[in-house]
């Protein structure tokens, strides 16, 4: 065999033909060559039988013959030996076919016309354990030894064989009858062809269990298995192997067929796997790629060849195993895989980013305060520990004019865009504090920057200044109030004067409250992420913050800061907090 060095589809299918008609071309000459002495082989037989048939004589045991035609008359199943010998009648086959035979001859009515068949000889075969077989119906109308057969449309099927000539293949009948009292079902399949003015019909039942748990197992491991006869053409496929490449039941492919299906890029690897298959190597094994009625199928292919006389393959069996659905799920796992990763890279990218803010934008409070008279400690809570940054801020630092200026806000929102809202609306505070301005008046213009701003969410904040002579003044934008710690005792700044959240109400004018401070007050601003609890009021967190900040209020702003981070470190948070705690001093 010689294989070319490269496939393409048109030298692939060049080589199959040229192997195939090599084949044909050596098997013919050598059936040829031993015709001559099959010949004469078949010539002594028919002599012998010629001589049997003489002795019995045309009405000895020899010429009984099931159909009815024992007497020597001519009969046209036998061919075209005049006399009829029950040896070389189509009768004497009967025993040998492996399903319900019966040789049927029409029963016609005073028109003509065919109203039943007379079962003229039959076989010992059961379609089902529960019907009759045929050679124990001889004589009897079909259609009385079959009655549930008389609906089922296959009188006109069996009528048009013998008007046309044309064979019946694979009529199905539902064939229901009463045995015994109860109803019996079996589905039957039947075949039938003319001989001369009678009829030769087969039926077995559809599928039998091992037929029906074989389709099962194929659809299951989604595989399939086909013949094809190198020197007859005839190719026979599994119903898996037709469920795998998508195809008519009555036209399963060619080796031809299958070449002008492959992929081009796969050509190549098919063409070795047939060159293995075809020189007789087994087992080959391959995996191709198809073009299937569109659809690019993938499918693992187990080839071995079957061996004929010479020892030559006269034959090739495939079995093939449909993967499409596991390299699609495998294509979309890498799809994902490379969509996480992306999406990892993306979020290490904004952790970073959002760290560097961090730095930037939430330095450590001002040390200029303590010329103030104020000690001072913030930390920003992230909800989870790789978070970087957030939403929530805080701003504390002593301004030219020798006031402490105050703040804590929560602009909504995850991510980097919370993060470019946070830093907006902390820059836009500190620098709308350089010209002196009030809480109030601070907060109003903040407001009308988020109002102005398409793309800007609502925001919460607290705004004050904090001067020489240690009273605070501050506003709020929808924020919770301040704690504030005295005496051993915390209280909620009143918070009659508070305005809507940032970005609500355009033009909104917000007020500035007063309060008195004194030497030794411990004031805590936060965001509602040190207070909100899942399945928790609001208020109640409030309070069990104002109780807890109670009892550690001796210590330094700084210690109160961390005790409450360890605290928000504990549970488990839905929302990023900020702290920042004043002392007077």
């Amino acid at each position: 065999m010689t294989l070319p060095r490269t496939f393409d589809v048109v030298t692939l299918k060049a080589f199959i033909e040229r192997e195939t008609a090599a084949l044909r071309a050596d098997v013919r000459q050598a059936t040829e060559e031993a015709g001559g002495v099959v010949g004469a082989d078949e010539a002594r037989a028919d002599a012998r039988a010629a001589e049997a048939a003489g002795a019995a004589g045309p009405g000895g045991a020899a010429a009984q013959c099931p159909c009815g035609q024992g007497n020597g008359a001519s009969h046209t199943c036998s061919g075209a030996d005049p006399s009829h010998d029950p040896a070389r009648c189509l009768c004497a086959t009967l025993p040998a076919i492996p399903a319900s035979a019966a040789l049927l001859e029409p029963v016609r009515d005073e028109g003509g016309a065919i109203t039943d068949f007379l079962i003229r000889a039959g076989n010992h075969v059961r379609s089902a354990d529960w019907l009759v077989p045929p050679d124990q119906q001889v004589g009897r109308p079909y259609f009385e030894a079959r009655p549930g057969a008389v609906t089922s449309g296959l009188l006109p099927a069996l009528t048009s064989v013998l008007e046309t000539g044309r064979a019946l293949n694979g009529l199905v009948v539902d064939y229901t009858e009463e045995r015994f009292g109860r109803l019996k079902r079996v589905q039957l399949v039947h075949h039938a062809a003319a001989c001369g003015d009678r009829l030769l019909m087969t039926w077995r039942p559809v599928r039998s269990q091992a037929e029906l748990l074989t389709i099962d197992a194929q659809h299951l491991a989604s595989m399939g298995w086909g013949r094809w006869d190198l020197l007859s053409g005839a190719v026979s496929w599994s119903e898996g192997m037709q469920r795998v490449f998508r195809a008519d039941p009555l036209l399963p492919w060619s080796l031809l067929e299958m070449c002008d299906a492959v992929l081009d890029e796969d050509v190549g690897a098919f063409g070795e796997f047939l060159a293995s298959v075809l020189s007789g190597e087994e087992p080959a094994w391959t995996r191709i790629r198809f073009n299937v009625v569109g659809e690019v199928r993938t499918v693992d292919l187990l080839g071995r060849p079957v061996a004929g006389t010479d020892g030559r393959p006269w034959a090739v069996h495939m079995v093939a195993r449909d993967l499409t659905p596991q390299m699609r799920s495998r294509r979309r796992l890498v799809a994902k895989e490379s969509e996480a990763r992306e999406l990892r890279q993306q979020a290490e990218a904004e952790r970073h980013v959002a760290s560097v803010l961090r730095d930037a934008v939430l330095p450590t409070y001002s040390e200029g305060l303590a010329e103030v008279g104020v000690s001072a400690a913030a930390a920003y809570l992230p909800a989870e520990p790789d978070a970087a940054v957030g939403g929530d801020w805080y701003k504390c630092r002593r301004q030219p004019d020798g006031r402490a200026l105050i703040a804590v806000g929560d602009a909504q929102g995850h991510g980097l865009d919370a993060v470019a809202r946070m830093a907006q609306q902390r820059y836009a505070v500190a620098g709308l504090a350089q010209v002196g301005a009030s809480a109030g008046d601070i907060t109003t213009w903040l407001n009308e920057l988020v109002c102005v701003d398409p793309a800007a969410a609502t925001a919460t904040v607290v705004v004050g200044h904090i001067g020489p002579d240690r009273v605070l003044h501050w506003a709020s934008a929808g924020h919770p109030a301040p704690l504030l710690l005295r005496g051993g005792k915390t209280y909620a700044l009143p918070t009659d004067h508070r305005g809507p959240l940032l970005g609500v109400v355009p033009e909104h004018a917000y007020e500035t409250a007063e309060l008195a401070l004194q030497n030794g007050d411990l004031l805590l601003l936060y965001t509602d992420g040190v207070v909100e609890r899942r399945g928790r009021d609001l208020v109640e967190g409030v309070d069990a913050l104002a109780e807890r900040l109670a009892s550690i209020g001796g210590l330094s702003p700084q210690r109160v800061v961390d005790r409450l981070a360890e605290e928000y470190g504990r549970a488990a948070h839905e929302d990023d907090a900020c702290l920042l705690a004043l002392r007077i001093d």
